[in-house]
């Protein structure tokens, strides 16, 4: 269980790595995008992680980062062409940015750093608890911008009319200003909690 939990808070890849920046900044625009966008990293994640935990014996050295992109890449495969076929609004909103998950230093990290080097329960673990924070962060974002960028939350009003929009918090300087927030109330966090 503790593999699961590191990757909520305490080593939470986007508060405490920064990995996984390019969806998090460009994505975040509203929670529906957000939420797809972790949904897809957490099936990726998962199953990246499965796949390489049981092959990390026979893959030479030499080839290993090579194997671990062409099984990525194959787990975003099948979910680009799902969100396609089934969603195919939120897969035109979220463009380039699904196929470009093969490349996500999360994804390819955990694969590097924890399922080549554990056994298959403790590499699921690890992929839902990374995923997960992914996502938590990414929705988070999404809300905290939509909000107050649109006035809406997941589409429906959730501001009085009163309530200013910020036109800023949907562009791309609204992202950066959420993600700096954050990090900066997380390690707040961390250092008051004694948190490594």
């Amino acid at each position: 269980m503790k593999e699961f939990v590191k990757g909520l808070f305490e080593k939470n890849p986007i508060l405490c790595y920064l990995l996984g920046l390019c969806p998090t900044l460009a994505v975040t625009t509203n929670v529906v995008n957000a939420l797809t966008m972790g949904v897809s990293v957490i099936f990726v994640l998962f199953f990246s992680n499965v796949i390489i935990s049981l092959i990390r014996k026979a893959v030479p050295t030499q080839v290993r980062i090579a194997s671990y992109i062409v099984v990525i890449a194959t787990f975003v495969t099948i979910a680009d062409i799902f969100l396609q076929a089934n969603y195919y609004e939120i897969s035109r909103a979220l463009g380039p940015f699904i196929p470009l998950i093969v490349v996500n230093c999360i994804i390819l990290g955990r694969a590097e750093a924890f399922a080549s080097r554990n056994g298959i329960v403790p590499s699921m673990l690890d992929a839902l608890g990374m995923g997960t924070g992914f996502t938590l962060i990414l929705c988070l974002m999404g809300s905290i911008r939509e909000i107050l960028g649109s006035g809406t939350l997941l589409g429906f009003k959730a501001v009085p009319a009163f309530f200013p929009q910020f036109l800023v918090m949907i562009l791309p300087a609204g992202a950066f200003i959420t993600l700096g927030l954050l990090v900066g109330a997380h390690q707040a966090l961390k250092m008051k909690y004694k948190i490594k």
